[in-house]
């Protein structure tokens, strides 16, 4: 039976599995909303920029592990997504960007609302598709999700001309997919399997090193076996938050930039780094020259164009971190070695270390600081199913260094991109795939009005987001950086106008709530986590508070600006 190429798209979403697409219509995807009209299984999430389309994708596919998808229309609404899917590509999130296209006649003739979105986002997708006939829509689609969610994550874009979707075809969905030029690794070799724990056995001062794909591979089982046999503690990159548990007494925190004395410090002094699924970028690295200086490098990635770009490795080992991880415990095993007491100095060492600089701040009884914000969300949602998105700047900083994340797919926030405007929409994205659970976007007031108009998204589908805006009045860690390195000279980060919050969520129909006192915070936030609603709550915050420690450019990581 022949279908149209609109029919055969969302027929080749459901035989994805798809349940959600996140989109905003336009005149070159009408016949696709067409077919969308009344559609039951597959719920759309209206949203009010396609930018927030593309956030809201990435945080649902954070969340659940799943490709996100999203919809939107040719010209301006696919150039719109550009961000969104930079963003995705940074941080290796699966998502499939669906984008209407003109009619094939139309293409390279300057027609309304034609934008070549396949060059535009070849340099920030894993793979780009422009659909030609309405025949090969069935096999892009089941194509593009076997690159997204395969091997190293990432987005892949699908244009879709209106003529295509208007055509008409015989519907038939291939059971699988085979690309001759596409076959990511996924064991580890064994061999260096078997070095690596060599090497474990011979070094004194061991660490481990987890980023974003300690997730993506959902290897954090794995990993919390493997530290309750050999004892070695662990620190995280940004991404890697809630792969290891936060509350555990080996781990030692985020490291980096903004990381904490002793996740430093230890990277400094390791004699033998394990780095699972990191692509050492600037921000945890510091100095180049001068990270690890002592260490021997195992470095375990499934990308293998990520091994040695940046730090060279000693022990490579392309594959898949969970199966890795697996090999290396089933090793362990065969090897007599007194784990648990060989690296007894070195965590006592690390110990000074996390004693005599703790991440710390004065809470006074006016003035209310950031981190005890922070920490009071944390404290007040102990038991709960939580998730928390973030914007990005001190916001960001804060919840990284002050929420103990204790499971993976709980902490949401743009890492490679750094995207202002991104914690509202994916928030709004996880709490569609979670709607019992307690879902917050801890944002500042500039980021926040990047998107703001998301929250009309949240009303209209009922989804009762928490944004919790650390309002200090400025572009906070700009206003950081000018403070240490510029004299204080403020140039344009003194946000002056600002909207009243309160007023403007409910103006979108949202819960408004606003503390200005330190005793009113936990009643403000106590209001905000029972709210059946989205609720936007105005924190006024210490101005000029600081996030401590930090590295200054071209600084080693272990030369920390301390509070």
């Amino acid at each position: 039976m022949k279908m149209s190429g609109s029919k055969i798209l969302i027929e080749s979403l459901r035989k994805e599995g798809v349940d959600t697409i996140f989109g905003y219509p336009g005149g070159a995807l009408i016949p696709i909303y067409d077919v969308l009209y009344g559609e039951e299984s597959i719920r759309h999430i209206l949203v009010r920029h396609e930018q927030g389309a593309v956030h809201a994708a990435d945080g649902y596919a954070r969340s659940t592990g799943k490709a996100g998808v999203c919809l939107v229309t040719s010209g301006p609404g696919a150039t719109n997504t550009v961000t969104g899917i930079a963003t995705a590509y940074m941080d290796s999130i699966p998502m499939i960007i669906i984008t209407g296209q003109v009619n094939t006649n139309m293409i390279g003739n300057d027609a309304f609302q034609e934008a070549d979105i396949v060059g535009i986002t070849r340099p920030c997708t894993k793979y780009s598709y422009l659909v030609k006939r309405t025949e090969d829509i069935a096999q892009t689609v089941k194509e593009a999700f076997y690159i997204a969610t395969t091997g190293k994550p990432g987005p892949v874009l699908i244009d879709i001309p209106k003529d295509v979707t208007t055509g008409t075809a015989k519907f038939s969905y291939p059971e699988s997919v085979s690309i001759r030029s596409y076959n990511p690794t996924y064991k580890g070799h064994v061999g260096q399997v078997k070095k690596a724990v060599d090497a474990m056995a011979k070094a004194t001062k061991p660490l481990i090193f987890i980023g974003g794909g300690i997730i993506a591979s959902d290897a954090a089982g794995q990993l919390k076996k493997f530290t309750d046999q050999v004892n070695i503690p662990v620190v995280s990159s940004l991404m890697g938050l809630g792969g290891f548990p936060g509350d555990n007494e080996l781990f030692l925190g985020m490291c980096g930039m903004h990381g904490t004395y002793h996740a430093n410090m230890a990277m400094t002094h390791t004699d033998l780094l394990i780095a699972i699924g990191v692509r050492f970028d600037d921000r945890v690295t510091g100095n180049i020259s001068k990270f690890a200086p002592n260490a021997k490098i195992i470095h375990i990635d499934i990308d293998p164009t990520s091994i040695s770009k940046n730090v060279p490795a000693d022990i490579p080992i392309v594959g898949d971190a969970s199966d890795i991880i697996k090999n290396m415990n089933e090793v362990l095993k065969k090897v007599d070695c007194n784990w648990k007491g060989m690296y007894k100095k070195w965590l006592e060492e690390i110990g000074d270390w996390k004693r005599s600089n703790p991440l710390h701040y004065k809470q006074g009884k006016t003035t209310i600081k950031p981190q005890y914000v922070i920490e009071q969300i944390y404290e007040m949602t102990k038991g709960k199913s939580v998730i928390v998105a973030t914007e990005v700047g001190q916001n960001q900083m804060w919840t990284a260094q002050f929420f103990p994340f204790l499971e993976p797919r709980t902490f949401l926030t743009s890492g490679g991109l750094g995207t202002m405007g991104y914690g509202l929409p994916a928030a709004i994205g996880a709490q569609v795939a979670f709607p019992n659970k307690l879902v917050f976007d801890i944002a500042g007031d500039g980021s926040i009005q990047m998107n703001i108009q998301e929250l009309a998204t949240a009303v209209q589908h009922k989804l009762p987001v928490k944004v919790i805006i650390l309002n200090n009045g400025y572009l906070g860690m700009v206003r950081q950086w000018q403070e240490f390195f510029f004299d204080k000279r403020y140039s344009h980060t003194d946000m002056q106008a600002q909207p009243d919050f309160v007023k403007l969520a409910e103006a979108y129909g949202a819960l408004g709530l606003r503390a200005t006192k330190v005793s009113e915070v936990n009643d403000v936030l106590k209001k905000a986590i029972e709210a059946t609603i989205p609720v936007v709550v105005d924190v006024r915050v210490d101005r000029e508070e600081n996030v401590y420690p930090m590295v200054p450019a071209g600084g080693a990581i272990n030369e920390m600006l301390l509070a």
